[in-house]
């Protein structure tokens, strides 16, 4: 939004009010609060953000619309076509829309269907994530485009001195629902205590109880009560716990290009993640981390094992091979870029 702002565009930003909506007004945004419910999908509640958006839509009448995340694709696309205003969107993950097979999953595909033929770009942040629209016919070929994530920020996330803590330290970051595989983490650190590890486990992240597959607080507070693990809350700054942790862990089920492994990466962290799109476009395994299967607490925890026997040498090379791995392919400046040449493209059009 700054680089935007910096162009010259006047931004207008659309989202529900929080503790973070005032950075949005200071850098130079006009906001607009809108009501949505991030948890769960049910397009017959949802279809009332149709509404709303396209109240504040007609209101603004910008030049062009930017969305990002399910909802905003979806129901915005809508919204903005109704208007004929056109939309760029951004696909940062599948959700658990994909992963199942029921009514809504299947209400969900066939929205993406009617409304992704109206974007002017649709971008995806990995490579199977663009394939799989394509093999559906959800998406033109000629709109299906590539950004490696959200980026990273190489100098707000710089490599950290390696120092290897007594007790080997894990740390997850996530919020906590279970598509992120916070249970099969669970699962792999009671096999580890067993069988003696001396290490630590830590998860560093917001409860949402009320999400539809988040975990109930009675549960969390059984594992930080027996010991299981280190529950570390939520912070507006992870970079002092990414620091003091010696590997970072996602075995979440599916993701667009997870934040999390961008991050530890940047910082020349070895990390753990499932081998699912998302999570193996940034984690390659023997050569910045290594990776295990997908809800399967054993190899997790396997791979845990061999990660906290590994050498000094090879920690290192794991860290520096991470950070080489993002600055060449996820810089924050790439991602910025895209979007500058594909807006600039459409106004040359237009």
């Amino acid at each position: 939004m700054k680089a935007l702002l910096a162009e010259g565009y006047e931004v207008h930003t659309i989202a529900p009010m929080d503790d973070y909506t005032h950075y949005l007004t200071e850098a130079g945004c006009f906001h607009h609060k809108v009501r949505m419910d991030s948890r769960g999908a049910n397009p017959i509640k949802d279809s009332a953000l149709i509404v709303e958006l396209y109240s504040i839509y007609r209101k603004v009448r910008p030049d062009i619309i930017l969305h990002y995340t399910v909802k905003p694709n979806v129901y915005g696309t809508i919204a903005a076509s109704l208007l004929r205003i056109p939309v760029i969107n951004n696909v940062c993950g599948l959700g658990t829309v994909f992963l199942k097979n029921n009514l809504v999953s299947k209400i969900a595909i066939l929205l993406y269907k009617i409304t992704f033929r109206f974007p002017k770009k649709v971008f995806f942040q990995n490579p199977e994530d663009r394939q799989l629209f394509l093999d559906k016919k959800l998406v033109p070929v000629h709109t299906a485009d590539l950004l490696p994530g959200s980026g990273i920020d190489l100098e707000k996330f710089k490599p950290f001195e390696f120092n290897r803590n007594k007790s080997f330290t894990f740390l997850l970051i996530s919020r906590l629902i279970s598509d992120k595989g916070i249970l099969e983490y669970i699962e792999a650190v009671k096999k580890l205590r067993v069988q003696g590890l001396d290490a630590r486990f830590q998860i560093l992240g917001a409860k949402d109880p009320e999400h539809k597959r988040g975990i109930k607080l009675k549960v969390i507070d059984s594992w930080v009560k027996s010991g299981i693990i280190e529950y570390l809350g939520t912070t507006d700054d992870v970079r002092g716990y990414i620091g003091k942790a010696d590997c970072i862990v996602l075995p979440s089920y599916r993701e667009g290009t997870p934040r999390t492994l961008l991050e530890a990466a940047s910082s020349s962290k070895p990390m753990i993640a499932t081998d699912v799109p998302g999570c193996h476009n940034v984690v390659k395994h023997n050569i910045n981390g290594l990776l295990c299967q997908l809800k399967d607490a054993d190899d997790l925890a396997n791979k845990m094992q061999e990660m906290a026997s590994l050498d000094n040498e090879t920690l290192k090379s794991f860290g520096a091979n991470g950070r080489k791995r993002v600055e060449q392919e996820f810089s924050e400046s790439e991602v910025i870029n895209k979007y500058l040449k594909t807006l600039s493209n459409f106004k040359k059009a237009s």
